[in-house]
């Protein structure tokens, strides 16, 4: 049984995502490492560094950690001397505007019916770039959340690729609750809703191999942190049963 479809998504803008999601945790959700391999178009070029300088200023200054993934970029695309020096010219122009301008990022927004993957893949970039130290600010997320809806994606788009980095970066203490429905499960893997049968069986047994007590044991953890992975444990099989019984019916 297919995913269930999304109201706000195309069937084909669906497929495309969970691929990405896909790639995204097959490369430990290094969009460098991701966009060295895919690459990007180079009339994606002036949008991404210009939404990646305004996503950096969100906050009020712009941090190295911003600089860094800029020039992380930068080599990921193989850009020359020239072509850095341009994309750093883009990027400081969007960390200087306020408010996007209506026709940054158009090329993106008109091309991504018909090719989808190089509007995901700059949206994974700046999904990346709003959570470098970790859960985004609400101004950083509002504004990628802006450059999101700039080059035509919904922004179930930036919901599902900050979902998968919460899966996957940012540890808690906290035990998740038990999924209630099909969406919950799926996040709790790190994936979306969009994501195929055998994606989530993928995450679910990487899950399983995270936090498997035996594994753990011979890295020295304490006794709160394996009982904290056991619960954590039973939570991803409560998902996969979820999942399972969805995909029967």
């Amino acid at each position: 049984m297919a995913s269930p479809p999304d109201p706000q998504m195309p069937p084909r803008l669906q497929r495309r995502l969970a691929r990405l999601l896909e790639q995204l945790a097959s490369h430990e959700h290094q969009t460098v490492r991701l966009i060295a391999r895919y690459r990007l178009p180079r009339w994606c070029r002036r949008p991404l560094f210009f939404l990646l300088g305004y996503i950096a200023r969100a906050d009020g200054r712009v941090t190295e950690a911003d600089i860094d993934y800029a020039e992380d970029v930068i080599r990921a695309l193989g850009l020359s001397r020239r072509q850095r020096r341009t994309a750093i010219r883009w990027f400081q122009k969007g960390k200087g505007v306020e408010r996007l301008p209506a026709w940054r990022g158009l090329a993106l927004h008109l091309s991504h019916w018909l090719w989808p993957a190089p509007a995901l893949r700059v949206a994974a970039c700046l999904c990346h770039a709003a959570q470098l130290q970790g859960p985004p600010s609400k101004p950083r997320q509002h504004r990628c959340e802006d450059a999101i809806l700039q080059i035509g994606l919904p922004l179930t788009v930036s919901d599902d690729l900050l979902a998968s980095y919460r899966a996957a970066y940012w540890p808690s203490d906290l035990l998740p609750e038990a999924p209630e429905n099909y969406d919950q499960a799926c996040q709790l893997l790190g994936l979306s809703r969009h994501a195929s049968l055998p994606q989530l069986k993928q995450a679910y047994r990487r899950r399983i191999s995270e936090c498997h007590p035996d594994k753990l044991s011979q890295r020295q953890r304490s006794n709160r942190e394996l009982a904290l992975a056991k619960e954590r444990l039973l939570r991803y099989q409560q998902a996969w049963e979820l999942i399972k019984r969805r995909h029967r019916s």
